[in-house]
């Protein structure tokens, strides 16, 4: 198998990790006597010393050549393995040289100057050349990175003080604060990904630190290759990726939007977003006919349910084929969307970057004319199977390709077409361990990208670029109307051409849960537009569970509802009347909102803060904050939300931060809703519930709803315009500043300043000063005029509060609530809400479903915070069976618990579980962490007769008991098997050998090893020799199965079939 290229996990532990804070003697880049020894070169001229021998010189020549098969080969050749660009080998470890750049406060770290020479072009910036540029200030680092060459890669490591919070780190599965967490940047197709899962569809190699004294610190590591983020030591950020990349530091600065806000100067702000986007949407894969397009959005009409955009999953194609439509399904597009546009919705339509290998298809032909594909090494385009089977795929990377695609789409959105999705682009390709091409893969990069590179190079910007190319030709098609482009790939700084949403999720709890800080984490990471696929994609919500996501969801950036084919029906009716009225009210209270989350979106896109923001944004400083996962900001609106089932917000005590915080509502409160709270000293802005957004008028009704702080003030803003369109660039707005004072028990509101051109719109207004318990008291006036309101007295106050607290939890006692059922509304799919069972000993946390063949879903080894083994609910994970047959009795019958022992004074943790496999044979399964052996995950399974006939003579049908584990691969190209055959002979497999039996004196000698190379570590699998009679390994899409199987015999009372093995993580470091 060669040597691995990284094995650093304990390796680099041993670095020295000292942080300096301030000191003096740290090498600037400006200092002439740095350590590499060189001469005090501003970086802006670094990259116009290169010698013409070398590399980069040899690859921008490349590319000028179209990477001929020569060139192709001899880039290989430099680049195999990823190592990274070839620095001189005289500092391998230290203190980082520096230099600010773009702003005060934001600093450029090298390991050398040779390296800042060698880094590659900024893909993340938005203008590279502010990377390279430096500025003149007076300000040192705070905090300095030390770094340490080992096996090709560069690591960084800063630390910081006891007590850091550390988040971002993007598009991640988990928990909210990312202390103990170690993810890997490498743009994954990540179906059902589990809280564990280490790579999801996007990258972004930033990490926020919230420092003990509120104070807060942005870390950029600067490539776009695969890079470790490691954060399972407290108050440490250490990255690991090939060398030679730059890391980029902002702040401390006093709190953390002021650091996203810096953030945003480098990497650029969200696309103003058209109003109607912040509408709900509703999808399906898929509404595969017109007619069924109609009928759903009809039914929102008739519903009187608010929704603005109906969505256009893979079969509205031609075969697939990405430009085209089905001549039976969609006759006439452009017919269609007139109809949608006349009822009040907008159509997104997909496109994959997978195009079909077709003589005569339109897109294929003019893309092989334009020499548009991506190359294998040899120079010819690379074929990989998506939807429409063998395709070829675009290389973005190409300023010519971006042109040929945005072309394409210019030509696509003539049809109507109001926005566009861009999925599969990480870039997924089926039939393959790695779910993705070959990085050995050539791209002909543009010389400002980075040159002509191989695959890995450009893997995680594949999304980003495609977007980007989407979004130059929406505006190509109309520069009059702002494009939507939503994205399931993308890097840092995408956030300028699409919005995002987190993926193909589950219909669970605890993807509920996990949809709050996954929203959040992509705002600290510079993307605010972003939403999960409300409801669950995978699987069938119960109507609870529905009811609840769209209680919270309709308070996310992006709102949208999605779901997959061969599952329930997932729109807001289709789980019975109650929860069709929860989803009603949530969606009202969302299009009442719209004024204050337009205003939000406008302030992201011109000072780059988030729209959506974790709780401790209202109180840095308090760290009693800073790990709340189910509540979260709107600006000074705070969401409090239950995410647990049979827990409404009836039952739930809100921890609020400190200060004054005045509950509110629309006369919508409803136990499977959030709670709502305005920040003393806010102002928001609200409209009226409309059914879409093109039903708003600028003369509608404007309410205010204000909440005094503690000196009897507030202030807030509403920002207005077209709703579409670029005018607002040129002053075509109005951005009101209104301000509220309490004085001698009268309130004034009025406007303290305006921005923009507009004329202020002749409408009323309504202001409503919020009193606590949800009482408030109101005027009416005119939008411009000084409002006076007369204050109540403080009895009278008080009694409006009691008043109201009652009023509101009559609401909530007499509310029609949402049916607890554990058995969805359909029969179509698999129900995948019901709670696993979690059995967690020693180093190890299972998650169980009895009721689905009693399989295993998710292995996570706590030490090093891998999950070995993640699958749905209803196939794969961690499965048996009673014959040789694949999916044979035993993988999907309901099986019963026996008995659960919980850990407790010194015992082990145990499940025993047991499935009727028929003919009065049971499959049973014990799970257990011994107690004398925490490391050691131990399962001992057994077909036992019960029930078996005297007729039979006591014997059974043949039987096998196949022991089938599924298990995730994390690096699968950097994955293989390894052990020792019964013979002596030394066996390493990897996934080129797809599937292999081994048995008699070639079948492991009792124990086997999946290795992950990049980890540096190994899942040791040992068992009975005396009980496996064959062993098999089969490498799929991204997973491989390790198999055990018995003899093949009939089983009597006194003769059952047994396998006990066990589960161990090794450190190979």
């Amino acid at each position: 198998m060669g040597e691995a290229p990284v094995l650093t996990a304990t390796l680099v532990g041993e670095a020295s990790s000292k942080f300096t804070r301030r000191f003096p003697s740290t090498t600037s880049i400006f200092d002439t006597n740095s350590c590499s020894g060189a001469h005090p070169t501003p970086i802006s001229l670094l990259r116009l010393n290169k010698k013409p021998g070398s590399q980069s010189a040899f690859i921008s020549f490349a590319c000028r050549n179209k990477c001929t098969k020569l060139v192709a080969k001899s880039l290989i050749s430099k680049m195999a393995g990823d190592e990274g660009t070839p620095v001189t080998a005289d500092v391998t470890s230290g203190g980082m040289i520096f230099g600010p750049i773009i702003e005060d406060g934001v600093f450029r770290f090298d390991c050398s100057a040779n390296d800042r020479e060698a880094a590659h072009p900024s893909l993340s910036f938005v203008n590279g050349k502010d990377r390279e540029t430096p500025i003149q200030s007076q300000k040192t680092p705070s905090y300095i990175p030390n770094f340490e060459r080992l096996l090709g890669q560069q690591i960084v490591k800063l630390e910081l003080p006891v007590g850091t919070s550390l988040y971002g780190t993007g598009e991640v599965s988990g928990q909210l604060e990312r202390t103990g967490k170690r993810v890997f940047t490498w743009n994954s197709d990540a179906w059902g990904y589990g809280s564990g899962t280490t790579s999801l569809y996007q990258s972004h190699p930033w990490v926020l630190a919230v420092l003990p004294t509120g104070e807060a610190l942005g870390v950029l590591a600067d490539t776009t290759k695969r890079c470790e983020i490691d954060l399972r030591k407290e108050s440490m950020v250490q990255f690991i990726a090939p060398s030679s990349y730059p890391v980029i530091t902002f702040g401390p600065f006093a709190t953390p939007n002021a650091v996203l806000r810096a953030l945003s100067r480098a990497i650029g702000t969200v696309f103003m977003p058209p109003k109607w986007s912040l509408g709900y949407q509703q999808c399906r894969w898929s509404y595969d006919s017109d007619k069924r397009v109609q009928e759903v959005t009809r039914t929102f009409r008739e519903k009187k349910i608010p929704c603005d955009v109906v969505w256009m999953d893979i079969d509205y194609m031609d075969g697939f084929r990405c430009f085209t439509f089905d001549k039976d399904r969609f006759q006439d597009p452009k017919s269609l969307v007139k109809d949608l546009h006349q009822n009040g919705f907008k159509a997104i339509w997909m496109l994959d970057p997978g195009i079909k290998v077709e003589d005569g298809y339109f897109v294929y032909d003019s893309g092989s004319k334009t020499d548009v594909w991506i190359s294998k090494a040899d120079g010819k385009p690379f074929v990989g199977e998506v939807w429409p089977g063998p395709c070829v795929f675009p290389d973005f990377t190409q300023a010519k390709v971006r042109s040929w695609w945005s072309n394409l789409v210019k030509d696509f959105i003539c049809n109507g077409v109001d926005g566009i999705w861009n999925d599969m682009n990480e870039p997924a390709v089926f039939k393959v361990v790695t779910k993705t091409m070959p990085e050995s893969n050539i791209h002909k990069g543009d010389d400002e990208l980075g040159g002509c590179q191989n695959h890995s190079h450009y893997h995680n910007v594949y999304g980003l670029l495609m977007a980007r190319s989407t979004y130059e030709g929406m505006k190509l098609g109309n520069e009059k109307k702002r494009p939507f482009v939503l994205t399931r790939a993308g890097f840092i700084g995408s956030q300028r051409y699409a919005a995002t949403w987190t993926g193909d999720n589950l219909s669970t709890w605890e993807h509920l849960h996990m949809s709050i800080p996954m929203v959040l984490q992509l705002g600290l990471s510079g993307q605010p537009l972003s939403g999960p696929d409300i409801g669950g994609f995978a699987g069938n919500a119960t109507p609870e569970l529905f009811g609840r996501w769209v209680g919270i969801g309709s308070l996310f950036p992006f709102c949208r509802g999605h779901s997959e084919k061969d599952t329930a029906d997932h729109e807001p009716w289709s789980f019975g009347e109650e929860c069709e009225e929860v989803c009603r009210l949530a969606l009202r209270r969302r299009y009442r909102l719209i004024p204050h989350l337009y205003t939000l979106f406008y302030m992201a896109h011109t000072t780059g803060t988030p729209v959506a923001s974790p709780t401790f944004f209202a109180d840095p400083k308090d760290t009693s904050l800073r790990k709340l996962e189910t509540s979260f900001l709107l600006g000074p609106v705070l969401v409090y939300a239950s995410t647990a089932v049979g827990q409404g917000m009836d039952t739930l005590q809100c921890t609020l931060p400190k200060g004054i915080w005045m509950s509110f509502d629309f006369d919508d409160s409803h136990p499977d809703l959030p709670a709502l709270y305005l920040q003393g000293g806010a102002i928001i802005p609200v409209g009226p519930p409309h059914q879409h957004v093109g039903e708003s008028n600028i003369l509608d009704d404007l309410t205010l709803l204000v909440a005094l702080n503690e000196h009897g003030k507030a202030e807030g803003v509403l920002y207005e315009d077209d709703g579409d369109g670029y005018e607002f660039l040129e002053g075509g707005f109005l951005l009101t500043h209104y301000v509220a004072e309490l004085q001698s028990s009268t309130l004034t509101v009025k406007i303290s300043k305006t921005e923009g051109s507009w004329k202020r719109p002749n409408r009323r207004l309504h202001v409503q000063l919020l009193l606590g318990g949800g009482a408030m008291v109101d005027i009416w006036g005119k939008d411009g005029e000084i409002l006076q309101l007369s204050m109540p007295s403080e009895q009278e106050v008080s009694q409006l509060v009691s008043t109201s607290e009652k009023q509101y939890r009559t609401r909530l006692e007499n509310a029609k609530r949402i049916p607890a059922v554990e058995v969805s509304s359909a029969h179509k799919g698999i129900e995948l809400s019901r709670t696993p069972i979690e059995l967690k000993g020693g180093d190890w946390v299972t998650q169980v479903v009895p009721w689905i063949g009693g399989r295993i879903i998710s292995m996570t080894h706590l030490p090093s915070g891998t999950q070995w083994l993640h699958s749905r609910v209803d196939i794969n994970g961690y499965e048996e069976y009673s014959g040789t047959e694949y999916r044979s009795a035993g993988c999907s019958e309901e099986y019963n618990v026996i008995e659960r022992n919980l850990e407790h004074a010194g015992e082990e943790e145990s499940l025993t579980l047991e499935g009727d496999i028929g003919g009065g044979l049971v499959l049973q399964r014990q799970l257990y962490v011994p107690k004398n052996d925490p490391k050691v995950f131990r399962i001992d399974s057994s077909i036992i007769a019960r029930k078996v006939g005297a007729g039979s003579g006591g014997y059974s049908r043949l039987v096998c008991l196949r022991v089938h584990p599924m298990f995730t691969l994390l690096h699968p190209s950097e994955s293989y098997v390894s052990f020792t055959a019964i013979d002596g002979s030394k066996h390493e497999i990897g996934p080129e050998s797809n599937e292999q039996f081994y048995e008699g004196n070639l079948m492991p000698n009792g124990e086997w090893m999946l290795i992950d190379k990049c980890l540096g570590l190994g899942l040791l699998n040992r068992f009975d020799v005396s009980q496996v009679f064959k062993c098999l390994i089969h490498w799929g899409t991204g997973t491989v199965n390790l198999e055990l199987w018995s003899e093949d015999r009939p089983v009597s009372n006194q003769s059952p079939l047994r396998i006990s093995h066990e589960y161990e993580v090794i450190n190979l470091s």
